[in-house]
């Protein structure tokens, strides 16, 4: 397949050459960040206004400001998983943004993260990374307030995000019940097409897919946050789809059960992953959390990778009663995700993720 990128300038480095990593799959595997936090206490300070905080794998921090709103607060950025500047500060921007949604809320401030290496890019380019952000706060309705930079060797670039939700109607990960069907907003196989474009083995079509998946705001979390059949939600990003349904059955103490033959695809990253183009980070996944989760015989090397793959900006994941699944599916189609739907459920059983 042809490059999907323009040439840089000849003496513009490629921002995706500059970074060890990119996107959510610059992630610490999740093996790796638990024993760095295995000492860590929880609450050290008593606050019975934090409704949500390190306790659960959750994807933010909840504040109860009154007993009308809560303050949710949550920060992510990483390294390029792009070369194209602007769509580098999109993807960005929309990742941070949908911790936001993930707990039901809608955003209402941001903070720029910025760290870039000064003398190795052109400052317009740093400068598009900014507007891309920008750009996708504005699509939000919020303003870039302010922010922080420093002169990194690697160019990272993310927000730190506040949001606000109604304390009653916060979405956190662990509160799924059993019988509940689990939705999947967005298709997976970012990582997979990130490694194709590295490789320079993705095309236009695989390209303009890449970049409509991750810019696309979770902005539905905040509606399905209103209704009482949806239990849990969390989005799927670098730990991969069974990494963040295992956070979710374990939160609940329940197992998943996902049918790999309802599960949605980018087009084009089943093949690529059968050709062995997957990232690094789908093995780091695997080596975390593999102990908990069981593969059918249908589950092939290829289909692991896929399962495992660092999802960019992905989806969210939603745990629902059965009666509510309709709406729930109308609520994602009517915010544009053509892909969501159904792709498992939650059942009595050791926390674990079956695969069938």
């Amino acid at each position: 397949m042809a490059d999907a990128t323009s040439s840089p300038a000849a003496d513009v480095p490629r921002l995706t050459s500059l970074s060890h990593g990119g996107g959510c799959g610059c992630k610490i595997a999740p093996g790796v960040l638990s024993e760095l936090l295995k000492g860590f206490a929880p609450q050290a300070v008593r606050d019975d206004n934090l409704l949500v905080g390190t306790e659960t794998a959750d994807d933010a921090a909840v504040y109860r400001l009154n007993d009308e709103q809560a303050l949710i607060a949550t920060t992510d950025f990483f390294m390029p998983i792009v070369d194209d500047p602007f769509d580098f500060g999109r993807i960005a921007a929309t990742n941070a943004l949908s911790d936001v949604y993930a707990m039901g809320g809608r955003p209402i401030m941001a903070l720029a993260l910025v760290g870039m290496p000064i003398n190795v890019l052109p400052h317009a380019v740093i400068a598009e990374i900014l507007r891309g952000g920008e750009s996708v706060c504005a699509d939000a309705g919020i303003a870039v307030a302010g922010g922080h930079s420093i002169d990194s060797v690697e160019p990272i670039y993310g927000l730190a995000a506040m949001g606000l939700v109604h304390p009653k109607r916060i979405k956190r990960n662990a509160d799924a019940r059993a019988g509940d069907v689990l939705v999947l907003g967005k298709p997976l196989g970012v990582g997979i097409l990130s490694a194709a474009l590295k490789k320079n083995r993705l095309d236009a079509a695989g390209y303009a897919a890449m970049i409509g998946a991750t810019t696309l705001l979770n902005r539905p979390g905040a509606e399905l946050a209103q209704l009482e059949g949806v239990h849990a939600m969390t989005d799927v990003t670098g730990f991969g789809l069974l990494g963040h349904t295992l956070e979710m059955a374990r939160g609940a103490g329940l197992t998943a059960q996902l049918c790999l033959s309802d599960l949605p695809w980018l087009a084009g990253v089943q093949a690529l992953a059968a050709e062995g183009v997957i990232t690094g980070a789908s093995g780091r996944n695997w080596a975390s959390y593999g102990d908990a989760i069981r593969l059918g015989d249908s589950v092939d090397a290829a289909a692991r990778a896929l399962l495992t793959d660092p999802q960019t900006s992905g989806g969210l994941l939603v745990a629902c009663a059965p009666d509510t699944v309709t709406r729930v599916l109308d609520t994602f189609r009517r915010g544009g995700f053509e892909a969501a739907c159904v792709i498992g459920e939650m059942a009595e059983g050791p926390a674990e993720v079956r695969v069938s």
